[in-house]
């Protein structure tokens, strides 16, 4: 018995010279807190084409949504003045008022009161010509949206491209298959192409949000038009 626990005590003793002889485990670096400037700029040259891309569709859309809702919001005002001047014959403070107002309607109403005393077919014509002008006014640049749309994909796929060829670079220059020598590349392919496709998608979800606004300026334009014309030729009392 106690051969066997003198035996325990030096397999003891041997284990912990062993250990305490034995040369430190390599600690490992704390991991690097990434930013996401850091991930941005991982992705290559092929991001400066896209963040141009991305300053330009918001541009265009905070310019175009504000711009179109200043000139479609309706002044109730306006038409009941517009209606008041017509039926009472005061045909030149209608036409100031109309000079007066900085909004689509007020011009194409200024086009029509500029006809009166010609047939309503021509007067009609006029304010249409007038409206097509300025809903073409409105929709303007908005279709840089859908160019960016379909143009931003396409750089981040070129960024795939790229990554893939930085990959093969790398592995024709040192041998090494590691994922330590592709990781460039494969920086490079993932944050282009998720970059490219974000941009493309808010530029077609502004494109599509822009049309839906414009449409309803249209309708709202067409709908003035119309009681405009059918004041005209309403009998006079």
């Amino acid at each position: 018995m106690k051969a066997i626990f003198l035996l325990i005590t030096q397999t003891i003793d041997t284990l912990n010279k062993a250990i305490a002889g034995a040369p430190a485990l390599p600690t490992q670096p704390a991991p690097e807190i990434t930013t996401l400037l850091d991930i941005i700029m991982k992705g290559g040259i092929i991001m400066i084409p896209i963040a141009i891309l991305s300053i330009i569709a918001i541009y265009v859309f905070i310019e175009r949504y504000f711009s179109i809702r200043r000139h479609i919001s309706t002044d109730m005002t306006f038409m009941n003045n517009i209606r008041d001047f017509v039926v009472s014959g005061n045909i030149d403070s209608a036409f100031t008022m109309c000079r007066n107002t900085d909004k689509p309607i007020a011009r194409m109403i200024e086009k029509g009161i500029s006809r009166l005393g010609k047939p309503i077919k021509e007067i009609e014509e006029s304010i249409e010509i007038a409206g097509k002008f300025e809903v073409y006014d409105l929709e303007k640049n908005v279709q840089i949206l859908a160019v960016i749309a379909g143009i931003a994909p396409m750089f981040g796929f070129l960024g795939t491209i790229i990554g893939v060829i930085k990959i093969f670079i790398n592995i024709s220059m040192t041998s090494d298959v590691s994922i330590g020598s592709v990781s460039a590349g494969l920086y490079t392919k993932m944050v282009s192409s998720a970059s490219g496709l974000i941009v493309g998608i808010l530029a077609y979800i502004g494109f599509h949000w822009l049309n839906i606004i414009l449409n309803k300026a249209v309708h709202q334009l067409e709908w003035n038009a119309m009681n405009f014309i059918d004041l005209l030729k309403s009998p006079a009392k």
